[in-house]
Order: structure tokens, then C-alpha cells, then sequence
């Protein structure tokens, strides 16, 4: 990992994004998609506020997109609570749209051009039924 990528503090946060933090950390502990990590280096996480109000979290993967070839501890991301790593693909990686497309393609390869069709992150399964 790039030395820029190293272990940084974590941002500062106001209250409701500390609790947006706890809520969102909770759930993403809960369903499996992160663990704990001891990588020597995390990506600074920040929200960003949605159109409704509510807000994303984000982690800032720009110094990960500029490497080749990753794994699990290079998805560390840093923040208050502790170091963390994702077990599913994050968004915002320069390489999951490929990534996931090439995963759906061969997962439906007998059926591709048959009644299903991969685009992207979208899946249409037909028939003439329909």
C-alpha cells in the first residue's frame, strides 16, 4: 500500500455523525460485511449527506485505486472505534463494477442470451411469457 495510504487518525465527527457512525458500524458488524482488522494502514471514512437527509458513509479508497491486485486488509478503513476490513466487495473500488459483471457472467453463463441478461449491476431475467 502507498505510503499515503498509512494509519491516520480518524476525522473528528459532531454527535449525530458519531451516532450514525455506531449505527451503521453495528449493522455492517452484524451482517457480516466487516471484522475487525490489524492492517498498519486504513482509507479516512467521511458521510456524505443524501438527498432525504440522511447520510452515507463513505471511505475515501482513492490511494487503494492507484495499486494493482487487493485483498480483504487492504479495505481497512479507520475510525474511532477501531481499525475495520470489508468481507463483501465495498462500494467506490475502481475495480467492483468489472469485478461484480465478471462474477454475475459466469454465475449465469448457461443462461446468458437464453432468458437472462447481465449489465452492469443489473440482471433482467425474461420470457416470452411476460
Amino acid at each position: 500500500m502507498p505510503s499515503s495510504s498509512s494509519k491516520e487518525p480518524p476525522y473528528r465527527r459532531a454527535p449525530p455523525e458519531l451516532e450514525e457512525l455506531q449505527k451503521q458500524l453495528k449493522e455492517f458488524l452484524d451482517a457480516g460485511f466487516i471484522q475487525p482488522s490489524k492492517a498498519p494502514y486504513g482509507a479516512p471514512v467521511l458521510f456524505q449527506r443524501k438527498s432525504d437527509g440522511s447520510l452515507r458513509l463513505c471511505i475515501d479508497y482513492r490511494a487503494l485505486n492507484k495499486i494493482a491486485k487487493g485483498d480483504e486488509e487492504k479495505t481497512t478503513c479507520v475510525i474511532r472505534y477501531g481499525a475495520y476490513e470489508f468481507l463483501v466487495m465495498p462500494f467506490r473500488l475502481t475495480n467492483a463494477p468489472t469485478t461484480f459483471c465478471t462474477l454475475m457472467n459466469k454465475l449465469f453463463h448457461p443462461y446468458l442470451d437464453r432468458f437472462v441478461v447481465v449489465y452492469l449491476d443489473d440482471i433482467v431475467v425474461y420470457n416470452n411469457t411476460l
